[in-house]
């Protein structure tokens, strides 16, 4: 499918950007302003179950034996979930692909982790597991953390739905990525909003990753090289783009639910 024939590409210039008191918030500005509160959201709840993953890693091997179990659960917990070869190098092309591929081996030696004839993986009975316990933790920290907020984390959730999904509508017609390797995030029926919103938040930053890398490889970098870019007018260039490139699924959104979004994000404790 290409470009033309996806229904809203390019719409993201074309979304009405003002909401009804005339403020101005088109999909490419909000997409950069909502970065670093969907990071913060995110890492608020993760860092809530610090602790008790600890704890419940130590129990199945430690962190050697369930690092990308963690990495990649919205995949792996899905039944029959796979991520492959060339979803597993987009998901990690910052890190050092020697040592993932080492890292992955120890997984699979604990049990956890099924290797792929591609080179991806898959959860064994025992990755599973540890993943059912996980969603467990995460529903309990994220109710906890998040307590009394349930209306702003029901908004979030229905609205990062909408773009999830409008993302999801979009990538049909572009490269394989991380977001495509681990959208749509595993929802079990019965799921608590906490741990769906924080899936949700942590699948959307996919979505930048995967433009971030197509920016600075438009402009001729590589992972390492761009990490080592100093401030200036070339890494504020690249940013500008990733934020073009991360737009369109922002403009299934009115500006006054733009708003919102970062609103409510914003008030979340964390």
């Amino acid at each position: 499918m290409s470009d033309s024939t996806v229904p809203g590409r390019g719409a993201a210039a074309d979304a009405p950007s003002r909401n009804a008191d005339g403020v101005e918030l088109p999909p490419y500005r909000l997409a950069g302003l909502v970065a670093p509160a969907v990071d913060r959201a995110f890492a608020a709840g993760m860092l809530a179950g610090r602790d008790g993953c600890a704890e419940l890693s130590s129990r199945y091997g430690g962190p050697a034996a369930t690092g990308f179990l963690v990495d990649l659960r919205t995949r792996l917990a899905t039944p029959g979930g796979t991520v492959s070869g060339p979803a597993f190098a987009a998901v990690t092309r910052y890190r050092d692909p020697v040592a993932c591929q080492r890292a992955l081996d120890k997984q699979v030696a604990y049990g956890m982790l099924q290797r792929l004839p591609d080179g991806g993986c898959c959860a064994t009975d025992r990755g599973l597991a540890f993943l059912a316990e996980l969603w467990q933790l995460h529903a309990t920290v994220t109710a906890e953390l998040w307590a009394g907020h349930d209306d702003r984390v029901g908004r979030l959730v229905t609205t990062l739905g909408r773009v999830l999904a409008y993302a999801l509508l979009l990538a049909e017609s572009d490269e394989p990525g991380a977001f495509a390797a681990m959208a749509p995030p595993h929802e079990p029926e019965g799921s608590p909003a906490g741990v769906v919103l924080l899936n949700r938040l942590g699948t959307l930053r996919y979505h930048r990753t995967d433009a971030h890398a197509a920016a600075w490889t438009a402009a001729g970098h590589t992972a390492t090289s761009v990490t080592r870019l100093p401030p200036g007018p070339e890494r504020l260039a690249i940013e500008q783009e990733t934020d073009r490139r991360a737009a369109d699924p922002y403009a299934v959104l009115t500006a006054e639910e733009r708003l919102a979004m970062l609103a409510d994000l914003a008030a979340l404790p964390g």
